[in-house]
């Protein structure tokens, strides 16, 4: 897990080194074709990665963006309109039936579909229209790093070209010298905090929920911790229930309009008697963990969860267990 989360940034540069056309092209195909309906279609860490873009393209675009419920059409078979619709898979491994039969089933009633997967010889990179590889290389870990990295990577170069925003553009391009960067951060403090954790709440909010998500995740996978994530804003409502003295709370207070009030809320939970971890860039004086940053805050959440995932492979080694063995958890999951 720690080296192929390391190599994410020489993955996500060769990345931007192929299909530059091609996205191009897929850009200037959605500019000119309109969308009704935008879907993501995507399980586990890649529809993480799929609400990380969605985000980028209503943000940036203005286009609504939802996650398909699959078994709508794996198995209830309902009569989904699909003319209009532009969908997008996102899956490392391209083998899942219930990935595959929506992005078939779309294509086959009209619809645009994209597939964003790293196996470019898989059944769901065939049923799509438009396949973009994701060049992670042969993932062996059990718990998606590098591919989720290069996923993230992907959306941003969709919703790039998409909107046609050279700047934007020309930051991802600088995405892998902020990786590498972000592999050399300090987190030891959560691995002391987090050792003897049997619970955790990892909380973000925007463009940084994503990264939430994955990293509560990966505390499953990876250390048996029982993590939820939540948004900053539901924190206050249900699972304010939940904490007490010494409850560890993970925050991704990356930068934008949600940072102020997520570095608030770690101030209130502290006042609780949380034991709060704010993750935060280094103008932040109230942070606890340096998130590095890229060349624009809607890629931070990129470079963040690169430190994250070199931290949990240290935490899982701290607990006692092989975070390239998760227990139950094979690499490849078909459901329908």
């Amino acid at each position: 897990m720690l080296k192929e989360a390391c190599s994410a940034a020489g993955h996500v540069a060769h990345q931007l080194a192929q299909e530059r056309e091609r996205y191009a092209e897929l850009g200037r195909r959605l500019r000119s074709v309109p969308h009704a309906t935008a879907l993501t279609v995507a399980r586990g860490s890649s529809d993480h990665a799929s609400g990380y873009c969605a985000y980028l393209i209503m943000a940036r675009l203005g286009r609504i963006v939802a996650s398909l419920p699959m078994s709508l059409v794996t198995l209830y078979r309902s009569p989904l309109a699909t003319r209009d619709t532009l969908a997008i898979a996102i899956s490392q491994s391209g083998q899942s039936p219930d990935v595959i039969e929506p992005i078939r089933y779309f294509r086959g009633g009209g619809a645009t579909t994209v597939a964003l997967v790293n196996d470019a010889a898989s059944p769901l990179a065939e049923a799509a229209e438009w396949t973009l590889p994701l060049h992670a290389g042969p993932e062996l870990s059990v718990a998606a790093t590098k591919s989720f990295i290069c996923s993230l990577a992907a959306g941003a170069r969709l919703a790039g070209q998409w909107q046609n925003d050279p700047d934007f553009l020309r930051h991802i391009e600088a995405l892998p010298e902020a990786l590498e960067q972000a592999t050399r951060c300090d987190w030891s403090r959560a691995i002391d905090v987090l050792a003897p954790a049997s619970r955790i709440m990892v909380v973000g909010r925007g463009i940084s929920f994503p990264v939430a998500l994955e990293a509560a995740l990966k505390f499953k996978e990876t250390s048996a911790i029982q993590a939820e994530a939540f948004s900053g804003a539901e924190i206050k409502h249900g699972p304010m229930a939940l904490i007490d003295e010494g409850y560890p709370l993970l925050i991704f207070a990356t930068r934008g309009p949600a940072q102020a009030g997520l570095v608030q809320l770690a101030g209130e939970m502290r006042q609780r008697g949380a034991d709060v971890l704010l993750a935060a860039p280094a103008d932040v004086p109230e942070r606890d963990l340096t998130l590095p940053v890229t060349g624009t805050p809607d890629l931070d959440p990129i470079a963040a969860i690169q430190a994250f995932y070199v931290m949990a492979a240290g935490l899982a080694a701290a607990r006692g267990l092989d975070p390239d063995k998760p227990r139950h958890l094979s690499k490849v999951t078909r459901t329908s």
